[in-house]
């Protein structure tokens, strides 16, 4: 079989059984063992572990963003909240990097993103110290390292292949931007991981769902809107962590919304499948009210519960508002706690929309695809003897730049993603393309907001899925599938598969070299400026 073989089609012989048209024939692999499904998978993330890990703690600096999230997180440690730094210190980043990190007055700081990225970046400072570099940046590297094994578990399952999921691995392994990010303490990368992990999710409440469906059918048929499918655990665990998500960055909301729409229509091509009219309907009566009780409530309760530590605080921005502003009439029953934090993120997203100071690094959403204007991260000049530097110019920088080779590839592979949705409706093609959607088109809305290409790394790992789906395209049918399936001669079916791998081996190993040469300008080594120059491939770059 094909690995992007979509199943679930009539034969000219006649229908083809229920479990067949939900499920292609089966949700896993068969005849594979687990070392061949996992070796090659868990060495591909080790590599990419270790290639994060690498001189993690290098600059020993805050750098770009940290200056916020780093300390904020180390105050959320130590008070539960953010507080602003001591108004009397006037370089709190030098005290901090310098072994003086507890930098903070006495007064809660206006913070405008949500908790749990600050928390997580917490972990890594609680387990090596505030004053290790390396644990800074722990959590990002541990993320961005779990996110590679669970892309490559991700696209096995998508696409049915065990080399499609390593191919997916290797790709995130070597994907600059991701790669980037992993090394530093932003948020996003965090957003990432939660979208990630949600994807992942709802993609084995579908099997697992239409599993169940197929065997209600073969018990009791299919009457009405069709059975029942029951509790739906997984897709409840997708809306824990939708809310994680969102708790990291609100931008969460809009994949939460458009991951629900994706889910409910999986079951409304499931009805279908099994025979059920009208199969909207059915799928909104039987599974679309217990989706989005999975799914927003659950995210909702999820996202308020991160905020314990703001509650639990008298120190946090505005957490005394309620009580200061006391309500009258049907609002008066509302606890004082809760409209505090109402107003606090009316005040925050007063802030968002309204973020429009100039920056020499803002890169309209047009051109995130094609990686037109990468944010500098960090960027110092040297001279001759300093630091390592041999000739008479160096530079030393970090550019979170996605690997040229794989964005470009992906622009294609998204022009084929949508012909395949739109007219294969190959249901694999659609569920990227949600990802797309959900992470990226939201942007266009705020154009005339300071944005910048890094929020771009939430999407990577759709821009790999892209990329992977394409790559399946060209790397052909399995021959002993295509034999068996369409009667083919054995060579030509060989010779298929062998220009295919050529095709396909081609493209991973530009972008692995594509990376590979862009390291120096990924990790802050020491380079001349010519090299660096070099690096720098369009004018928008520098």
């Amino acid at each position: 079989m094909s690995a992007l073989d979509t199943g679930v089609k009539r034969t000219r012989s006649g229908p083809v059984d229920v479990r067949t048209r939900l499920l292609g024939g089966t949700s896993e692999i068969t005849g594979e063992s687990w070392r061949r499904a996992w070796l090659p998978l868990l060495l591909v993330t080790a590599v990419g572990g270790f290639l994060r890990f690498f001189q993690l703690g290098r600059p020993h600096q805050l750098v770009f963003d940290e200056t916020y999230y780093v300390k904020q997180a180390y105050s959320l440690l130590l008070h539960g909240v953010e507080l602003r730094n001591d108004s009397a210190l006037e370089k709190p980043d030098e005290l901090f990097t310098a072994g003086t990190p507890d930098v903070f007055g006495t007064t809660g700081d206006f913070v405008v993103h949500p908790p749990v990225g600050k928390w997580m970046i917490a972990f890594g400072e609680w387990l090596f110290g505030i004053d290790s570099s390396f644990g800074w940046r722990f959590s990002a590297a541990l993320i961005g390292t779990l996110s590679i094994l669970l892309i490559g578990r991700i696209a096995r399952r998508l696409f049915r292949s065990t080399l499609l999921g390593v191919t997916a691995a290797v790709l995130l392994a070597f994907e600059g931007q991701h790669f980037v990010e992993s090394r530093t303490s932003l948020l996003d990368v965090f957003l990432m991981w939660w979208v990630l992990v949600a994807f992942a999710l709802l993609l084995r409440d579908r099997d697992h769902a239409r599993d169940r469906l197929a065997r209600a059918v073969a018990v009791h048929g299919v009457a009405g809107f069709g059975p029942r499918i029951g509790f739906r655990g997984w897709r409840l665990a997708a809306g824990v962590s939708l809310g994680l998500a969102c708790g990291v960055k609100w931008s969460g909301l809009y994949v939460l919304a458009v991951f629900g729409v994706m889910t409910v229509l999986w079951d409304a091509g499931a009805r279908r499948a099994i025979g059920v009219r009208p199969w909207f309907a059915a799928a909104v009566w039987h599974d679309g009210i217990g989706a989005f009780v999975s799914l927003v409530p659950v995210a909702v309760v999820t996202y308020v519960a991160t905020w314990a530590g703001w509650f639990r605080s008298d120190l946090g921005w505005g957490r005394q508002w309620g009580a200061e502003h006391p309500s009258s009439g049907i609002g008066a029953v509302v606890p004082d706690a809760l409209r505090s934090l109402w107003h606090y993120h009316q005040q925050a997203y007063a802030f968002h929309v309204g973020l429009d100071s100039p920056h020499p690094y803002a890169a309209n959403p047009w051109s995130w695809l094609v990686q037109g204007r990468p944010t500098s991260f960090f960027y110092e000049a040297k001279t001759d003897g300093v630091e390592g530097c041999a000739v008479d110019s160096c530079s030393k920088a970090i550019t979170s730049l996605g690997t040229p080779v794989l964005w470009w590839v992906g622009l294609a592979a998204l022009a084929i993603l949508l012909f395949c949705w739109a007219f294969r409706r190959d249901w694999r093609a659609g569920a990227i393309l949600a990802g797309y959607a959900g992470a990226y088109l939201p942007w266009f809305q705020y154009q005339h907001r300071t944005i910048f290409t890094f929020y771009a790394v939430v999407f990577v790992p759709f821009v790999v899925l892209a990329v992977v789906y394409l790559l399946g395209l060209v790397l052909g049918p399995d021959p002993s599938a295509a034999v068996l399936q369409r009667g083919v001669r054995v060579e030509a079916a060989l010779r298929r598969r062998r220009t295919g791998a050529v095709c396909a081996g081609v493209v991973v190993v530009a972008c692995a070299a594509c990376f590979a040469f862009f390291w120096p300008v990924y990790t802050a080594q020491v380079i001349p400026y010519e090299s660096w120059s070099r690096r720098m491939w369009l004018p928008s770059w520098i």
